[in-house]
């Protein structure tokens, strides 16, 4: 249990802290691996249940939209009643809406559970990372978030390696099947050997009404992107519009504010933020072009496709803890720009998929070097961000920056497909798909680029 500063004291190198950072990875890759895993499986799914383009980018962003727009509240309610039960209470949550995801027969109730299963993971991702920062001691913090930063990457990582065995060999419904024994083993460990944390000075009140604005302003934006040229989409827009601006009104007259928006005032928090959601933005929009891509257009099968990302699990696994250590030692500044940098460049090279694609030529060293940046930049990112905010709002702050950078996915997957002239069933036409990720490459490439200009000139090393 906590002391009275609502922190444990925990050390990583005890059997106490490795279980902590077991139960947070556990928890925190499960909705990693489902965020990712899908995109495998999007084209099975589109011809089993006979779903257009615009169906299965809502069963992509239902879950990103609902998990963007609530995962501030639950971060609200670790911080007040637990980060370890709220954890535990979106666990149980996630599996239920995985097992609804497993059994859906239509693309309508696939995308209702979607949503459900978001509003899980929103309960869990915060508590995750917020139950790291509560626990250790404050010379523990950067190696056990270096730990939890890599190993829980892993899990988003061979989410397309694990989706295409499964779509394969087995059903396309198992990569949500899988969820339930998965959550059974994280409630276990978190239930007995993690310690509780909670923020005593939190908020005896909840913004719910700030929450439901988050969500119909993101909602009226993605369905205005996701429908774009509908009747509806121009009063998607007004609804969005209307939901922001009652969301900042909210925040700012309430005496329980979801946000409190004071924590932006930290320049590099802000920045970190700034970052984040362009980074992001592409990280979700090339993931999900280019496994459609290997299957549409490339010939590969579903395993084959999810194969073909390996690179990227191997550099997280064996670098991410590294580039932790690394910006420890020289500061985030340098990590959080090269990293990035070296992303666009690993998506460049990715744009030379297409139909006669040779995996060691075309797509294995644009996903090494990609697999590279990401593990220079993700521990030094998140570290920064939590750095910058107050011990007491480490729920707040690990929601905020999760929530920014689904936020830049789902409006990447929801945008680039309008963008580049995608609609209707043009996923499935190899000659159409493949102009299409070529144009979406470069602009991920670009949006990568334009993250590690924003790290140059606005992050600072501690001490500068």
């Amino acid at each position: 249990m906590s002391d009275s500063t609502g922190f444990a004291g925990v050390r990583l190198g005890t059997a106490a802290g490795r279980a902590v950072v077991l139960a947070a990875v556990l928890g925190s890759g499960m909705t990693m691996l489902d965020g990712t895993v899908v995109n495998v499986a999007l084209h099975t799914i589109g011809e089993e249940l006979d779903a257009s383009l615009a169906e299965l980018q809502w069963v992509t962003n239902g879950y990103l939209l609902s998990l963007a727009s609530f995962i501030l509240l639950g971060g609200s309610l670790g911080d007040r009643f637990g980060r370890r039960r709220v954890f535990v209470v979106g666990t149980v949550w996630f599996a239920a809406a995985s097992l609804l995801c497993g059994i859906a027969p239509t693309p309508g109730v696939l995308i209702a559970a979607r949503v459900l299963q978001g509003i899980g993971a929103a309960l869990l991702t915060p508590g995750s990372l917020a139950m790291i920062q509560g626990a250790f001691v404050p010379t523990d913090r950067a190696k056990a978030i270096g730990a939890w930063s890599g190993l829980g990457s892993i899990a988003a990582a061979i989410g397309p390696f694990v989706g295409g065995g499964l779509v394969q060999y087995a059903s396309w419904r198992w990569i949500f099947l899988i969820n339930l024994p998965l959550a059974v083993v994280t409630v276990v460990v978190a239930q007995r050997a993690v310690p509780e944390t909670q923020d005593p000075n939190a908020p005896r009140r909840f913004d719910v009404l700030g929450a439901g604005l988050v969500a119909l302003a993101l909602g009226g934006l993605t369905y205005a992107l996701i429908e774009w040229g509908s009747p509806l989409a121009p009063w998607a827009l007004v609804v969005m519009a209307l939901a922001a601006v009652g969301y900042v009104a909210d925040e700012r007259r309430s005496d329980h504010p979801m946000l409190p928006l004071g924590i932006f005032r930290d320049r590099t928090f802000t920045a970190a933020n700034a970052m984040t959601l362009v980074v992001y933005a592409a990280l979700g929009a090339v993931l999900f072009f280019l496994v459609l891509q290997l299957q549409t257009v490339s010939g590969y099968g579903a395993l084959e496709a999810g194969l073909a990302t390996l690179p990227i699990t191997v550099c997280m696994l064996l670098l991410a803890a590294k580039g932790g250590e690394l910006a420890t030692r020289i500061g985030p500044r340098v990590p959080m720009t090269v990293g990035p940098l070296v992303m666009a460049a690993g998506t460049l090279l990715l744009v030379r998929v297409g139909a006669d694609v040779n995996y060691w030529t075309d797509v294995l060293p644009g996903l090494t070097v990609f697999g590279l940046g990401l593990a220079l930049m993700v521990a030094p990112l998140t570290a920064t961000v939590l750095a910058a905010a107050p011990d007491e709002h480490a729920g707040i702050a690990s929601g905020v920056n999760n929530a920014v950078a689904r936020a830049g996915s789902l409006l990447a997957v929801a945008a680039l497909p309008i963008a580049v002239g995608l609609m209707g069933d043009d996923y499935a036409d190899p000659a159409v798909f493949d102009a299409a990720y070529q144009q979406a490459t470069t602009i991920c490439a670009v949006l990568l680029a334009l993250g590690g200009v924003i790290s140059w000139v606005t992050i600072r090393d501690p001490g500068v």
